[in-house]
Parts: structure tokens; C-alpha cells; sequence
């Protein structure tokens, strides 16, 4: 085979009258390209159009902005074109394929196995992860904001009925049920946050040491920290959110039931979550379909 990149980047550098960083720039994602072809047992000139899709998903599922994506397609079309020009294709495999700019962010969410050892993570012999377990239940068994949480009043749920109820924005009210775990986690702790009080109230159900609520930037802090103890990496309080949302539709919730979980007042933005579950039955189909 030809030496594609040496020949692709001489004619940049030549013809195009590029600048060395943008030659770096194009040899990068190059480098990208060839890689993920040789995991496929291709080289640039046996790509497909189905393989550059592939390979554009992967970027975006990498983690890599739509920006930088966008750059790394202009690279590809740039490298077919340049290929058609001189002979070496007679089809271009990168034509019309949709840029990122149209793409909608897609919100990350932990799978089942990582939910687990977050969960797993406070140590529940200490009054303080005593009440970090049955935050983190809370919040992954309702899908409430991290406002709603820290707002939540010791009247705002019903342990025996198992539901919870929460302002919203807007101040509208809904309520969603919550599930056994996080109801026995929360009837543990109460006990913990009488002692915390002593003589002192607080209509809050999750207060700190002073007997005061939460703020959202502590809790911040705290669920960043159980990310790193349970070697889950740099997570944020909406993930356990987004988690929510996406195992219920994976399980078989229909969309408009999981909207009124979530409080969204539209129910276009609780479709964004039907996408990844989307891309979970393709990762899932491609991975398990003998023919896939």
C-alpha cells in the first residue's frame, strides 16, 4: 500500500500551504483514523462509510468535544478528497456524514456495577456516612436535583408509604416513589441526626455537624470524594440523576412516567435519555449478534 499519510500530508504542506501546527494538528487525527482501521484489520483505503460512522461515534463515546470532532471529520473528507483526486478511490466513504454540530450531548451515566460501588462506598459504622448512604440512596432511588435533596425536610418523605415529595423548579410540586433500600437507609440514619441536633432543630432531613442543611457545593465534595474511593473517577451530583433516569427506561419504564419522576416540564428533554439507551442496544447488539 502507498504511504497515504507521508503522500496526504506533503500535498497539505505543498499545495495547501498549510502551517506546521495545523500539519500536526491533521497528522493527529490521522494517527486516530489508522488506529482505530488497524483494530479493524482495514487500512485507510478499505474504510467504509459505515467505518467512519463507527469511527466518529467512537470519538464521541471517547469523551472528545463536538468541536474537536468536528475538526478531526474535516481531516477525514480532506484525506478522501485528496485520495479521489489522485486515483486512489473512486468512492469517498466520509461523504455526507452528519457533523457534530447537530449532535445533542448526550449525559453520561454510570452503569449498574459502578451505581453498586458508590453506593458501597460511605462508611456507615460513622454518623457522617451513615447519612452519605442514605443521601446517595436517596438521590439514585428518586432522581431528584441536588437542590431538591438538600431541601428535602424530614416531612417531605413517607417511610411508611415509601414516596417522597419535592419542589421543583418552577415551585412545582411532584412526588416520586422511593425504594425499599433508601427507605431502611433513612430510618437508620434518623436516629444519627437526633443525636447530631441534641437540643436543637431542624426541619431538614440531611443536616451537617452544626445541625444545619446541606449546601449543594458540600455535596458537591462529598459525592466527588465516593467517586474517587470507589475508583469510579472525577464523577458530578447529576450523574446519579442521569443514572436514574437511563436504568429505568433500560428496564422497561415508559418515557412519559420517568418525565414526571423527573420534573420536566417538556417531554422532549426527557427523550434525550431514550438516545443512550439507544446506543446501549447497539453497543449491546453489536457486541452479542453472531452477525452482527
Amino acid at each position: 500500500m502507498p504511504d497515504i499519510e507521508k503522500r496526504f500530508l506533503s500535498y497539505l504542506r505543498v499545495e495547501k500551504g498549510l502551517s506546521v501546527n495545523t500539519l500536526t494538528a491533521y497528522q493527529a487525527d490521522l494517527t486516530k483514523l489508522m488506529k482505530f482501521a488497524q483494530e479493524r484489520d482495514k487500512d485507510l483505503l478499505s474504510l467504509e462509510r459505515d467505518d467512519i460512522k463507527d469511527f466518529i461515534q467512537h470519538l464521541h463515546h471517547s469523551g472528545l468535544e463536538a468541536r474537536s470532532i468536528g475538526r478531526t471529520l474535516v481531516t477525514v473528507r480532506n484525506l478522501y478528497k485528496f485520495l479521489l483526486l489522485d486515483g486512489f478511490l473512486k468512492r469517498d466513504p466520509s461523504a455526507n456524514i452528519e457533523t457534530p454540530k447537530s449532535w445533542q450531548s448526550l449525559p453520561k451515566f454510570l452503569i449498574a456495577e459502578e451505581v453498586e460501588c458508590l453506593l458501597n462506598s460511605p462508611d456507615t459504622d460513622t454518623p457522617t456516612g451513615l447519612r452519605d448512604k442514605a443521601m446517595l440512596e436517596v438521590l439514585y432511588a428518586t432522581g431528584v436535583r441536588v437542590s431538591e435533596l438538600v431541601a428535602l425536610k424530614v416531612s417531605d418523605i413517607n417511610l411508611e408509604v415509601g414516596i417522597l415529595t419535592t419542589l421543583g423548579k418552577g415551585s412545582k410540586e411532584r412526588t416520586v416513589p422511593v425504594g425499599k433500600s433508601a427507605i431502611e437507609w433513612v430510618k437508620k440514619y434518623l436516629p444519627v441526626r437526633s443525636q447530631v441536633l441534641q437540643k436543637k432543630s431542624s426541619p431538614h432531613l440531611f443536616i451537617n455537624s452544626k445541625g444545619q442543611p446541606l449546601s449543594r457545593s458540600l455535596f458537591w465534595k462529598i459525592i466527588v470524594g465516593y467517586g474517587e474511593k470507589a475508583k469510579i473517577g472525577h464523577i458530578t451530583p447529576h450523574l446519579l440523576r442521569h443514572s436514574f433516569a437511563t436504568h429505568l427506561l433500560e428496564n422497561g419504564a415508559d418515557l412519559r412516567s420517568v418525565q414526571m419522576m423527573l420534573g420536566h416540564s417538556d417531554i422532549s428533554t426527557t427523550q434525550i435519555y431514550t438516545h443512550i439507551t439507544n446506543e446501549r442496544l447497539k453497543e449491546i447488539y453489536k457486541k452479542f449478534h453472531p452477525r452482527a
